[in-house]
């Protein structure tokens, strides 16, 4: 069993900045593909962004890339999204998801967490 909890969601002007945290509980946190998704208010979830176990492949929404940046810390069992030059088509609950295997952009990953929200104000 793995347990996800995410952290530093907040309100942020168009422009600003937040950095997101994903506090993974279990062993062999590295073996572990890890994604973020968002949900906007009466919208499906969606992809946003997603690192792999050793952290050297990463993959991206083509509307947060350049923008957004996911990097994990395997020593600290967390992972990260650094979330810049936000607009407010970026509110959204935000989830952190991990999958005992390869990246991937769908859905299909074994653990969820609760969520964050972030509201950018325009």
């Amino acid at each position: 069993q793995v347990q996800l909890v995410e952290s530093g969601g907040g309100l942020v002007q168009t422009g600003g900045s937040l950095r997101l945290s994903c506090a993974a509980s279990g062993r062999s946190f590295s073996s572990y593909a890890m994604g973020w998704f968002r949900r906007a208010p009466g919208k499906e979830r969606e992809f946003v962004a997603a690192v792999s176990g050793g952290g050297r492949t990463t993959s991206y929404r083509n509307s947060v890339k350049g923008r957004f940046t996911i990097s994990r810390d395997n020593a600290k069992n967390t992972v990260y999204l650094q979330m810049d030059r936000l607009k407010p088509e970026d509110t959204a609950v935000y989830y952190c998801a991990a999958d005992y295997g390869g990246i991937k952009t769908s859905e299909m990953y074994d653990y969820w967490g609760r969520g964050t929200q972030v509201t950018v104000s325009s």
